[in-house]
């Protein structure tokens, strides 16, 4: 059975860091995201990469700010997350697809149970 395990989440203040860990199981998968979640709203992608980790996509909101990196030796998936601001505050969600590379939701078929990041002003 597929898992996905998230660590590393926390409350930080504003422009601090936080490094976000995806342990995988069973088996790997093509490509990797990162999604988040706020009170309220959908939930949104924030980054992906592809299996050589060549490919990788970050929403707009995040770009120079986030970094995806995969070690699929270890099958984990890492988000270093620097100059937090308030409005990054979500829970942040794992998920892997077998497509090639995706950024659509609902093309990940598997999911971690997610992990709180809370910037305070």
């Amino acid at each position: 059975q597929v898992q996905l395990v998230e660590s590393g989440g926390g409350l930080v203040q504003a422009g601090g860091s936080l490094r976000l860990s995806c342990a995988a199981s069973g088996r790997t998968f093509s490509t990797m995201g990162w999604f988040r979640q706020a009170p309220g709203k959908e939930r949104e992608i924030v980054a992906a990469i592809n299996w050589s980790g060549v490919r990788t996509y970050y929403a707009d909101s995040v770009k120079g700010r986030f970094s995806i990196s995969r070690d699929n030796a270890k099958n984990t998936v890492d988000l270093q997350m620097n100059s937090l601001k308030p409005e990054d505050t979500a829970v942040y969600y794992c998920a892997a697809s077998r497509a090639v590379f995706t950024t659509t939701t609902k093309n990940y078929e598997v999911w971690g149970q997610g992990t709180q990041v809370t910037v305070s002003s």
